[in-house]
């Protein structure tokens, strides 16, 4: 193979991460990767120039980030809200609600879900517009396939990923998400952008608001309430809690 650059990273992070991955070797990554190529050869998609691109590296500790997620390590909500910086995202809702009111209004009334909801959701995801990830979505789900974790659903992310950027002209290595894949203020993966995502600008503040709107309406339809909606965004009580809090909080700032 021609990856000499790629994989000898690669190897370096292994010996780094030492038993924390030791699941897999670096043959069976060099395998999985060559895999994932011929997967997108039978599709008509070259992935090797975004392989081979200077600004595309693994992340070989991508199944550890996964596994040390809040949702995973704690049980306390009160220790969950001190983690998400609960406390912070409260002091930030007059300003978001005060600028968005009209978008949040209009989102309310065209799909049905309560804006306080949207606000909790969005201030939880992303602190209301303050992070939108530092990690590169093309990176996390190739990442996640080499290392053969949670591959089948890296698969079919990838797929959905590089669709949404051939169809809005956008050069993937240059998005940022979380480790999870997931982009923008109101953190849709892939799978969600292309069918749940509203407008084009995937950073303009109004898009994640309908969005949001458009995501809860869909499954609240599905799964006949609010609280189980909730649940298809992040499938954790504690993170379900964190949004439903965070929404009664926003209510007063409604009313003033």
């Amino acid at each position: 193979m021609k990856y000499g650059r790629l994989f000898t990273t690669l190897v370096f992070s292994l010996c780094f991460l030492g038993t924390a991955i030791a699941h897999i070797s670096i043959t069976e990554t060099e395998d999985n990767l060559q895999k994932l190529i011929e997967h997108f050869d039978k599709k008509g998609v070259d992935i090797r120039p975004l392989l081979e691109d200077s600004r595309f590296e693994l992340m070989p500790d991508i199944k550890q980030k996964f596994v040390r997620a809040a949702e995973r390590v704690i049980e306390d909500f009160e220790d969950y809200q001190q983690v998400l910086g609960f406390d912070n995202k409260v002091s930030k809702l007059d300003e978001f609600i005060t600028t968005y009111s009209d978008e949040l209004e209009k989102a309310e009334a065209e799909y049905g879900i309560d804006k306080e909801v949207i606000v909790g959701i969005i201030g939880v995801e992303s602190e209301f517009g303050t992070y939108a990830g530092k990690y590169n979505p093309f990176e996390a789900y190739v990442s996640m396939y080499v290392v053969d974790y949670r591959a089948r659903f890296a698969l079919a992310q990838l797929e959905e990923l590089l669709e949404f950027t051939e169809e809005n002209g956008m050069d993937v290595l240059e998005l940022k998400s979380s480790y999870a894949g997931a982009m923008s203020y109101a953190q849709f993966i892939p799978y969600s952008l292309n069918r749940w995502w509203v407008g084009n600008d995937l950073y303009h503040m109004p898009n994640n608001i309908y969005s949001v709107a458009n995501y809860l309406a869909h499954f609240k339809e599905r799964v006949g309430t609010i609280e189980k909606a909730i649940l298809k965004y992040n499938n954790s009580e504690l993170y379900q809690q964190a949004v439903l809090a965070l929404a009664e909080e926003s209510k007063p700032h409604f009313e003033s």
